[in-house]
């Protein structure tokens, strides 16, 4: 009986480690590690981060912690390369990370405001009324991988039968959406074209004087940012992810908090079809290969 009794021992601790692993929190002791495109300065970016990586330790029962990156491409890489977990990414460069990884980047939510997403070209030259009058100027766009900063303004800008690269008399990339309106308001160059939501933005903050720098011309409307995600990450986790974010209440104190800091009215699925269109205007552009 003693000698049964023992062979069976092993089996028995089996069954207790398999109940206790699957009973165990998803990722415990782990931590999500999350980035963002730069097209904001990287304080900027980390202030508006904070509240909402808080939320999500919560919501996940796990650290979250926020790494700039240096460029676009790095949190492309990133993402790809298994150094980040989740990248708010604009929808380029969305597109750029899908097509790298094979198919293997999974876009899980977007703002509401990213269905009908705009760029504005701005100036200070009284003689820059609309894009054809940008022939013979100086311009700037953001980051060579923004959507909304250079893609979808080159696209309307070629749409307009106006070639940047030939037609205008020097463009120049400022690395993000506020150095655009630096360029454009310094008088660097002649204008430039930028993000419509960081532009209300610094203009609500009376960080842009408007009397100096207007708006030109506003693009249609396009499909923007989201957080993406690659799609070998733990469903549970992927799932407790877009719970949270879908959760968040505008008319919730503590949850308008968050969604104003991200410039949202609130956040709602998406799927990767919705980048088609940018991807599509990405190769036609010869930005995409």
């Amino acid at each position: 009986m003693i000698r049964s009794s023992l062979l069976k021992l092993p089996a028995l601790a089996a069954t207790l480690l398999a109940t206790l692993v699957m009973t165990m929190p998803v990722h415990a002791q782990q931590v999500l590690r999350v980035s963002a495109i730069p097209d904001e300065a990287p304080t900027e970016l980390q202030r508006k981060f904070k509240p909402l990586g808080e939320y999500l330790e919560k919501k996940l029962g796990m650290k979250v912690e926020f790494t700039p990156v240096t460029d676009y491409a790095a949190s492309v890489e990133g993402l790809i390369n298994h150094k980040l977990d989740m990248v708010w990414f604009g929808g380029f460069t969305f597109v750029q990370a899908n097509v790298r990884s094979g198919g293997k980047i999974i876009p899980l939510v977007q703002r509401e405001e990213d269905e009908k997403f705009q760029s504005v070209f701005i100036t200070t030259d009284k003689s820059i009324n609309s894009l054809a009058d940008l022939k013979g100027k100086t311009f700037t766009f953001g980051s060579e991988s923004s959507t909304s900063g250079h893609l979808m303004p080159r696209s309307y800008l070629l749409a307009a039968k106006i070639n940047p690269d030939t037609d205008m008399k020097r463009v120049a990339f400022s690395g993000a959406h506020d150095a655009t309106v630096a360029a454009v308001s310094g008088g660097k160059v002649d204008a430039g074209a930028l993000n419509i939501s960081v532009w209300e933005k610094l203009v609500a903050a009376d960080k842009v004087d408007t009397k100096t720098v207007r708006v030109f011309y506003t693009t249609p409307g396009y499909f923007d940012y989201n957080w993406s995600v690659r799609s070998d990450m733990n469903p549970v986790v992927r799932k407790k992810l877009s719970d949270a974010f879908l959760a968040l209440n505008k008319d919730n104190p503590q949850d308008k908090e968050i969604l104003d800091l991200q410039r949202a009215t609130r956040f709602i699925p998406t799927k990767p079809e919705n980048y088609a269109a940018i991807e599509s205007a990405a190769r036609n552009a010869g930005l995409l290969k």
